[in-house]
């Protein structure tokens, strides 16, 4: 899958998930997306849940959803931060209203409940915030990945493949 001349936002803040930030971005990469960190804050490092820290490329408030083919949330517990940034939330809340792939796994699906996107959707996440999910309006399913028009969510880690390839073919095919 070429994804050459493409941006994709991946979503960061503290306590974020390693391996559902990690493995998006080289995948994205490896198929030649150009992948932006993107934060609260500009070249900040945020650390990991273990620590592990990732530097944004840029701040939420200064790039449009315009700029991006898609958006990945990943999960851990930066989701919950993310939502507490109104910056961060607006760039979710305009990639939803262009249709944007919008891909969330583990609990980043709690950055679409602080927005409309789940409404009448039908979508998976972590067992743990299925009733934020289905507070938001959505149809909570407990599947490796679900596709619904342009949300594309999965559960955990190990779902990592099957929602990576949701993802890619979801830009491919924007």
């Amino acid at each position: 899958m070429n994804l050459g001349g493409k941006r994709i936002a991946v979503l960061l803040e503290q306590q974020y998930q390693e391996m559902e930030v990690w493995y998006p971005v080289y995948r994205l990469q490896e198929a030649g997306a150009t992948v932006v960190l993107v934060a609260p804050e500009a070249g900040k490092s945020y650390p990991s849940k273990l620590g592990y820290p990732a530097k944004s490329d840029a701040a939420a408030k200064d790039v449009r959803a315009e700029e991006f083919a898609g958006i990945v949330i990943p999960g851990g517990f930066c989701p919950d931060y993310i939502r507490r940034s109104e910056a961060m939330l607006k760039l979710v809340r305009d990639a939803d209203a262009l249709k944007k792939p919008l891909a969330a796994i583990c609990h980043g699906p709690w950055v679409l409940c602080s927005t409309t996107a789940l409404r009448g959707r039908k979508v998976t996440s972590f067992h743990a915030i299925r009733d934020d999910v289905v507070n938001a309006g959505a149809t909570w399913v407990d599947e490796e990945v679900v596709v619904d028009g342009h949300i594309i969510t999965s559960r955990k880690p190990e779902d990592l493949p099957a929602f990576t390839l949701a993802f890619l073919k979801a830009v491919a095919g924007a």
